[in-house]
C-alpha cells in the first residue's frame, strides 16, 4: 500500500533577532525528521513540549513551509497553494473552546468548508452538515446552536466533524483530548477509531499523554529536540522501550495496575532550549546511561530489535 503522507529529512528553522544590530540565532524547531503514513494507520509523535511535535503539525497541514527537506502528501510534492491537495490534509486542534468561532452557529461552521471550497448548493450543504453531525453522535437540533451551549466533549466532535467535511485522506489531531476529561476522552477517541475505519483515514496524532496514544497508535514516533529518537510499531515500542528518553516516558505514565511495579526513571535538568542545542546526543546531559563519547558523537536511527532507535548505547 503506497504511503499517503511522506516526509524526508524535514526541518523547520527560525531566525531570532538579538536587537537591532544583533545577528539573528537560528532555532532549529525541526531538524531533519523522516517518516511515512499509510491509509488506515495513525502515527502518533511524543515528546516534551517544545520538541517539535507542534511545529510538525503546521508543516504537514501546510501553514507553514519547511525550510529544508521533503514532504510528499498524496504522491504530489506539499503546496500551499494547491487547493485540492489543502482538502487531502485537515487538523483537529487542542483546544475545543479556542478553534470554534463563538459568533457562528453550528451549521454555519460546518457549512463553511463547503462554501469556500466547493460549488455545492446550499441545500447541499445543509444536508451534508446534518449527516455529518448524526455521524458524530450529535442531534439535528444542534444545528441551529452557538458552540457555548456545548460541552467540552460535544465541541471537539464538532470539530472533528468540521475536518471531515472535505472529504480528506489525513488528518492531524494535535492534542485532541488532552483539554476533556477522562470519561469523555474515551468516547472521543472511540469516535476517532470508527471514523478511521469507516472511512480509511491516516492519523497524525500529536501527544504527550502516552496512555492515550497506547489505546490508538498503530506506530509511534518519539522526538526530542526537533529529532525523532526512537520510532516503530507502537506494541514494540511499548513493550521494550530501547531509548532512554522514551524509557523515562513511559515509566512516568500511570499504570491501572496496582499489582505492577514500575521503577521510574528520573531525567536530570531540564528541556535544553533550541537555541543551544547540546553537541553529540542532544539528549545527553539529561541521559542517566551516558558516557563521555555521547558529548562528541551524533547517533543516527538505526535498527534496533525491530525498530529505529537514536542512541549509541541502545
Amino acid at each position: 500500500m503506497s504511503a499517503l503522507l511522506e516526509a524526508t529529512d524535514l526541518c523547520r528553522h527560525y531566525e531570532v533577532r538579538k536587537g537591532v544590530f544583533g545577528r539573528p540565532d537560528i532555532v532549529k524547531a525541526l531538524n531533519g525528521v523522516s517518516f511515512s503514513l499509510e491509509p488506515g494507520r495513525t502515527l502518533a509523535v511524543v515528546g516534551e513540549s517544545g520538541c517539535g511535535k507542534s511545529t510538525l503539525a503546521r508543516l504537514v497541514t501546510m501553514i507553514e513551509e519547511p525550510t529544508d527537506g521533503q514532504l510528499l502528501i498524496d504522491g504530489r510534492a506539499a503546496d500551499p497553494a494547491d487547493r485540492a491537495l489543502r482538502q487531502t490534509v485537515q487538523i483537529v486542534f487542542q483546544n475545543p473552546y479556542g478553534s470554534l468561532n463563538p459568533r457562528q452557529k453550528i451549521g454555519a461552521i460546518l457549512e463553511e468548508p463547503l462554501k469556500v471550497n466547493s460549488s455545492t448548493s446550499a441545500r447541499q450543504r445543509r444536508e451534508k452538515a446534518k449527516a455529518m453531525m448524526e455521524r458524530v453522535g450529535l442531534r439535528p437540533e444542534h444545528y441551529d446552536r452557538f458552540p457555548h451551549m456545548f460541552s467540552g466533549g460535544q465541541r471537539q466532535r464538532i470539530a472533528i466533524a468540521r475536518a471531515l467535511m472535505l472529504n480528506p485522506k489525513i488528518l492531524v489531531l494535535d492534542e485532541p483530548v488532552s483539554a476533556l476529561d477522562l470519561s469523555i476522552q474515551a468516547q472521543v477517541l472511540n469516535l476517532l477509531i470508527d471514523l478511521q475505519q469507516e472511512f480509511g483515514l491516516a492519523y497524525l496524532f500529536i501527544s504527550h499523554d502516552l496512555s492515550v496514544v497506547k489505546h490508538i497508535a498503530d506506530e509511534v514516533m518519539v522526538m526530542y529536540l526537533g529529532l525523532a529518537v526512537e520510532k516503530g510499531d507502537a506494541a514494540t515500542v511499548f513493550a521494550d522501550p530501547r531509548h532512554p528518553y522514551t524509557q523515562a516516558l513511559l515509566s512516568a505514565t500511570p499504570v491501572a495496575d496496582p499489582s505492577r511495579k514500575q521503577q521510574r526513571v528520573r531525567l536530570e535538568g531540564e528541556l535544553p532550549s533550541p537555541l543551544a542545542i547540546p553537541s553529540g546526543c542532544a539528549f545527553h546531559p539529561r541521559c542517566p546511561i551516558a558516557v563521555p563519547n555521547c558529548a562528541v558523537d551524533v547517533p543516527h536511527l538505526r535498527d534496533v530489535a525491530g525498530r529505529l532507535v537514536s542512541c549509541h548505547l541502545a
